[in-house]
């Protein structure tokens, strides 16, 4: 089994990982407001009664103590599944949410493809480009040749560029034909990170958009209620509105957070490129040894 194949079977198992803890994270409050939904529709009942001074028995206290577990509140909660609450977030939402699902996975899929993209090129590995340019300078063209020959590394691929074109063109020509293998190589290592930008803008404003429609038709059913308006409609309406935007932002944070990641790597990558060309340009053959005579005895 090669590398490649065994990445990309991670990749592929972390990814699954990575949305199921998103959307357990989206998911999480959902017991809380569901215990509050079942609250203010069933009110509890006040007894008019006067309150009586007798003692409990034993059999009224085995039976009040075993509250939390047969109280209907708390059996909603425990009896809400995670999948159950995933399908009520995602129906709550409205199609917004859905957009910013969808988002999220994409989000997820385009960090760990990028992570094996800049892996297979060397983002992290640099220790043959800059073996190849020491031997440069010191004058082993073939053998600076032969290290970085046939690489897949961005780094390898610009310093055997670079003394290929020195040794068959002009320098003038040399120079920009390096220069045209390193914006290529450099433009293919950003691909994809326009998505994540693109991502990382329009998630909070989609959750700000779902924020907006919700609250339009919380007002509205509010006013349609007329003089029955129950401030608990209100409420419920408005803190589902307010989950699109919450989703929104957790789909850009981490968008945001790991364009400037791939970012700075590529920044280090453009770097380094450069110094190794400007090396290779600037170093001069040095002459070979000579070889000392022997002393006559």
């Amino acid at each position: 089994m090669t590398p490649e194949t065994i990445f990309k079977r991670t990749s592929s198992a972390a990814l699954h990982a990575l949305v199921l803890c998103l959307m357990t994270a989206f998911i999480g409050l959902f017991p809380i407001t569901s215990m509050a939904q079942q609250s203010s529709e069933t009110p509890p009942s006040v007894s008019t009664d006067a309150p009586s001074l007798s003692t409990p028995s034993d059999k009224d206290k085995s039976s009040l103590s075993p509250m939390a577990d047969t109280h209907p509140l708390t059996q909603g909660a425990v009896q809400a599944t995670p999948f159950a609450r995933a399908q009520t977030f995602l129906h709550e939402g409205g199609p917004t949410i859905w957009a910013i699902a969808l988002l999220s996975v994409l989000t997820v899929a385009l960090i760990l493809w990028k992570i094996w993209r800049l892996a297979l090129i060397g983002a992290w590995s640099r220790g043959k480009a800059i073996k190849s340019v020491h031997a440069y300078e010191n004058g082993q063209t073939e053998q600076a040749l032969k290290i970085v020959l046939n690489r897949r590394g961005l780094r390898s691929k610009v310093v055997s560029a670079a003394i290929r074109a020195r040794q068959s063109l002009s320098d003038s020509d040399a120079r920009e034909e390096t220069t045209r293998v390193a914006k290529q190589e450099l433009a293919d290592a950003a691909s994809g990170l326009r998505a994540l930008e693109l991502i990382a803008t329009i998630a909070p404003l989609l959750g700000l958009l779902g924020t907006v429609l919700g609250m339009i038709a919380a007002f509205q059913a509010l006013q349609e209620s007329g003089s029955r308006a129950d401030p608990a409609m209100l409420a419920g309406g408005i803190w589902e509105a307010l989950l699109t935007t919450a989703a929104g932002m957790a789909v850009a944070i981490p968008a945001s957070a790991a364009l400037t990641w791939f970012e700075a790597v590529i920044d280090r990558m453009r770097r380094d490129v450069e110094d190794a060309a400007v090396r290779i340009f600037i170093a001069k053959p040095k002459p070979a040894k000579a070889v000392e005579p022997l002393a006559a005895e």
